[in-house]
């Protein structure tokens, strides 16, 4: 198996992963959301998150049956994440404006 410092920033598995809980504000910190509930928004699916990450110019791929670990609910509505690129092959950032995965959940949602 490969050395995660050896394989590619712009291999698929090293995308980040954004699911819908992390933006929801219906969540709790401890059910997943990651942002302040003024960021989050109504239960945002997956196909959502890809389309606004799409439009702002980055490269996203969209895994439909992919669920949340803490997710208890497993309606279809609930499914789905969401793979971002980041880095390029060499190393450098797609866009300058989200140089971490930090940066891309508080302004994703604005």
């Amino acid at each position: 198996m490969a050395c995660a410092a050896a394989r590619s920033p712009a291999d698929q598995d090293r995308f980040i992963c954004i699911y819908p809980a992390y933006l929801n504000n219906k969540k709790t910190i401890a059910e997943g959301r990651r942002i302040p509930i003024s960021k989050a928004v109504e239960n945002p699916t997956a196909t959502e998150i890809q389309d606004v990450c799409s439009a702002v110019g980055l490269n996203v791929f969209l895994e439909k049956n992919k669920m949340y670990s803490r997710e208890w609910n497993r309606d279809v509505q609930y499914r789905g994440r969401v793979r971002v690129q980041l880095k390029q092959e060499d190393g450098s950032l797609c866009l300058v404006q989200f140089p971490s995965h930090h940066t891309l959940n508080l302004t994703s949602c604005s």
